[in-house]
């Protein structure tokens, strides 16, 4: 369990004997996730910005690695350079880890992925549940 501000995580699985790799490795990957973007939203980065900004860039784009490129060529303007700087709000030690959301988020858009992600392993996995979060729970 972590807990800071308004923020509350909680993962939790039971590993027995039987336990299967890729249902670790499912949880594994959950927290991943989860700790990703959560990451750069604490350090006060805005996150839904750079993911509009990754939005127009790939827009109308499919997944090659010639619009990975053409896309990246985008990152050394001055519209995304200033559109990192507003999402880091003026916060200069921030923009690196800014670029890093960004390329990021551009090449999640465009369909590649580099993580070992849930919705991956259920493709290679189909028995895999992804574990959805509790709803309201009934009064006794």
């Amino acid at each position: 369990m972590a807990k800071y501000g308004s923020w509350i995580s909680i993962k939790k699985m039971s590993i027995r004997e039987g336990t299967k790799p890729q249902e670790i490795v499912m949880h594994l990957a959950s927290i991943r996730q989860n700790i990703d973007r959560k990451a750069f939203e604490l350090l006060g980065i805005d996150v839904k910005s750079l993911d509009e900004l990754a939005a127009t860039y790939t827009g109308g784009k499919r997944k090659s690695y010639s619009a990975l490129a053409e896309v990246l060529d985008n990152f050394g303007k001055e519209d995304a350079k200033a559109s990192i700087e507003k999402a880091c709000k003026g916060k200069e030690e921030l923009k690196n880890i800014a670029n890093i959301y960004l390329f990021r988020s551009v090449v999640k858009t465009l369909g590649f992925d580099f993580d070992v992600n849930p919705e991956i392993l259920q493709k290679a996995y189909p028995e895999l549940k992804i574990p959805k979060p509790p709803g309201r729970q009934k009064k006794a």
